[in-house]
């Protein structure tokens, strides 16, 4: 019964933890799309005006300019090529969901953020009531994965393994396997994706899992590559489960 009930626990605050994270997405979604269209907009106009009057520009003007475009790619707006990427958006779906997973974990890239003040108070609160949820989910996975390790100690253990044996044993091959899963793998991946060299890759995937995340490398975001679709939920998902790994590292 205990057994059940843990169960159901746990199927709820995974459920509870992922509905969470869509509709923090949806809202981010609601709350910066428009914003960031205009902004695009403007971008667009900017380059245009540039166009027009670049033979006979003044120093003031030249330097005016130079300050917008960067202001524009500061906040992730590229006025590269002829449609400006109006059509794509930072705030899709898939990268609204990748930044609410980026907030609850405390990673914080900063390349995408909320501009909007109702997305700027919305994510205090988000973050607010987020973070602790996340702490309590990765306990939750590492503890699931930590029975996993009681089992391959219990199977040892009846193999006549001595107790210590066992607990090293065990806290090597997790540390293992999830080196070789969270460290290792993935940068393979990211150089076919993100055309990175492999310690770029493997750079970015222990700034990101350990969570301090300075933004220099982030996935999806390079204007002139074709990303699938689900790419950046993939990423958080890998994320996520990074994180826990860590926390049953801890608990180990």
């Amino acid at each position: 019964k205990a057994m059940c009930s843990g169960k159901l626990q746990t199927g709820l605050l995974v459920a509870g933890y992922f509905v969470y994270l869509l509709v923090g997405a949806a809202v981010f979604q609601a709350l910066e799309r428009t914003a960031e269209k205009q902004e695009k907009m403007a971008a667009a106009q900017m380059k245009e005006a540039f166009l027009q009057n670049f033979t006979c520009l003044t120093v003031v003007e030249m330097e005016q300019f130079m300050k917008n475009l960067t202001e524009a790619i500061q906040n992730g707006v590229y006025p590269v090529g002829n449609k400006s990427q109006t059509e794509d958006s930072n705030w899709d779906f898939s990268n609204s969901f990748f930044f609410a997973g980026t907030v609850v974990s405390t990673i914080g890239y900063g390349t995408l953020r909320p501009k909007t003040a109702g997305g700027q108070i919305f994510c205090v609160f988000f973050a607010l009531f987020g973070i602790p949820l996340n702490i309590v989910f990765l306990h939750r996975v590492g503890k699931m994965l930590s029975l996993l390790c009681k089992k391959l100690g219990k199977f040892l253990y009846e193999k006549g393994m001595r107790k210590k044996k066992i607990k090293f044993l065990t806290l090597l091959f997790f540390l293992a396997t999830g080196i070789l899963v969270f460290l290792c793998l993935p940068p393979l991946f990211f150089q076919i994706t993100e055309g990175w060299s492999y310690s770029e890759g493997i750079y970015f995937a222990f700034i990101t899992l350990s969570t301090i995340g300075f933004g220099d490398y982030v996935v999806g975001k390079q204007p002139d590559r074709n990303y699938f679709s689900y790419y950046r939920t993939l990423v958080a998902i890998w994320i996520l489960f990074g994180l826990a790994w860590i926390a049953l590292l801890f608990n180990l």
